[in-house]
């Protein structure tokens, strides 16, 4: 489409007490979710003096996360926009390496260290304290604006063209005209509903109960992303400081069943594949200390319509098997400001532009999709068959080959290719 999308016909404005709308607030970008990709690409756009409105529809960011990692690729990004160092000296922990744990049988993989990076690590932090540390950030610049509490309910459309959205408070309905609004409202995308695109499903689906235990002085000392194995049982352990959280792999649909065997046959199979938690399985003592997460590995054939682009998992559902997703969608934040920020300043965006990032950012996806994919097969078979995991043939070939070995750590740290903020965007606009 060639038609600038600032030249589409002017929206027709109802009174407030016609659409009972208490508010109507106007900007250039409208951002649906405050996650990493929603506001990491929000400050970039802040920055540049893009007017931004971001939405979030929880009403603080202190609520439970499962992906809290942090790349190299994003980190060496953080640098050159003056942060890093800052957000290094927010509590974390650091993984230089993906361990396989298989009985007595252990592999390393996917070793940062071999990287030509200042930071050869993954970066465990608290989600809440990153996105805090990103919308404080951002918040220093005057076209930044953040609504807490705002779930969207439609989306403004005219002639085929999305123009804004509405969302709802106590006091009424909000609508927010936007030149262009990006959903980044992850795997359950509300705005991907709304807008009608379904995405295809790529991998067999698992069902994750996420839970915590305690952690000892005596424990292992973890640098490293933790997946342990035992014949129909796989767990992921994420070391927090104070407590591990656990991730542990159900075959998808078998929740009920599950629970019906009880707590502490859940406690048993955990003790079954970490015999070292045996001394405080025991503090899993209710179902209530339990949530279950469904896992799934799907994309959007087509990831905009004209006004609309949608980014991170609301296009591309990753698996947090390959502790990949977070990663992908802040490379798909930087991809989405290199390619709109002089078109929305300009107010020339086209939905070419919109396509543009897409094809930017597609391919990369589908290998890193394609690789996670590989494992999570293979995952499923396990569970189901209850029998001992093994590797793909693929991926004991690449621990065995000394040159490209180190692509699959490169797909983990950096990403396919790696995204890199384009030196124009990186002198900032006035602070507040």
């Amino acid at each position: 489409m060639s038609k600038a999308l600032s030249e589409r016909p002017q929206v027709q404005e109802f009174s407030a007490q016609q659409e009972n709308i208490h508010e109507i607030k106007k900007t250039t970008c409208c951002i649906v979710g405050a996650g990493p990709a929603g506001a990491f690409l929000a400050l970039l756009l802040a920055r540049q003096g893009v007017p931004v409105i971001l939405l979030e529809a929880h009403k603080d960011f202190a609520r439970e996360f499962r992906g809290d990692t942090i790349h190299p690729s994003i980190l060496e990004e953080m640098q050159k926009l003056g942060l890093a160092e800052r957000l290094l000296q927010l509590p974390h922990t650091r993984a230089y390496n993906v361990q396989f744990h298989m009985g007595e049988r252990q592999l390393t993989f996917d070793d940062f260290r071999r990287l030509k990076s200042p930071y050869p690590y993954i970066m465990k932090l608290s989600q809440v304290r990153f996105l805090n540390f990103l919308v404080e950030e951002a918040r220093q610049y005057p076209h930044f604006q953040l609504v807490m509490g705002a779930r969207v309910e439609r989306l403004l459309e005219e002639e085929g063209n999305i123009h804004g959205i509405r969302y709802r408070t106590p006091e009424g309905e909000v609508e927010v005209q936007a030149t262009l609004t990006i959903g980044a409202d992850g795997r359950f995308s509300w705005t991907r509903r709304l807008a009608h695109m379904a995405p295809i499903t790529l991998s067999p689906p698992l069902d994750f109960l996420w839970f915590h235990l305690p952690r000892h002085e005596s424990d292992p000392h973890s640098e490293a992303v933790e997946l342990h194995f035992a014949p129909g049982m796989f767990i992921i352990l994420l070391d927090r400081g104070d407590k591990w959280q656990v991730g542990c792999a159900i075959s998808k649909g078998t929740y009920q069943q599950v629970r019906q065997a009880g707590i502490e046959a859940l406690q048993r199979e955990v003790e079954s594949c970490v015999p070292w938690f045996a001394d405080r399985v025991e503090h899993l003592d209710s179902w209530k200390q339990v949530s279950l997460l469904s896992i799934e590995s799907s994309r959007l054939e087509r990831w905009h319509r004209p006004g609309l682009l949608l980014i991170g998992d609301a296009a591309h559902v990753m698996s947090p098997i390959g502790s990949v997703g977070i990663n992908l969608a802040i490379q798909d934040a930087i991809a989405a400001a290199n390619l709109l920020t002089r078109p929305l300043l300009d107010q020339t965006l086209s939905e070419s532009d919109l396509a543009a990032v897409q094809r930017r950012r597609e391919l990369r996806t589908r290998i890193a999709q394609g690789w996670v994919g590989l494992i999570q097969q293979q995952i499923v078979k396990s569970l189901n068959a209850r029998m001992p995991f093994q590797l793909p043939p693929i991926a004991r070939l690449l621990l065995r080959a000394p040159v490209i070995g180190t692509i699959p750590t490169r797909i983990t740290a950096l990403g396919c290719w790696q995204e890199r903020i384009k030196p124009r965007l990186l002198r900032p606009a006035s602070k507040l």
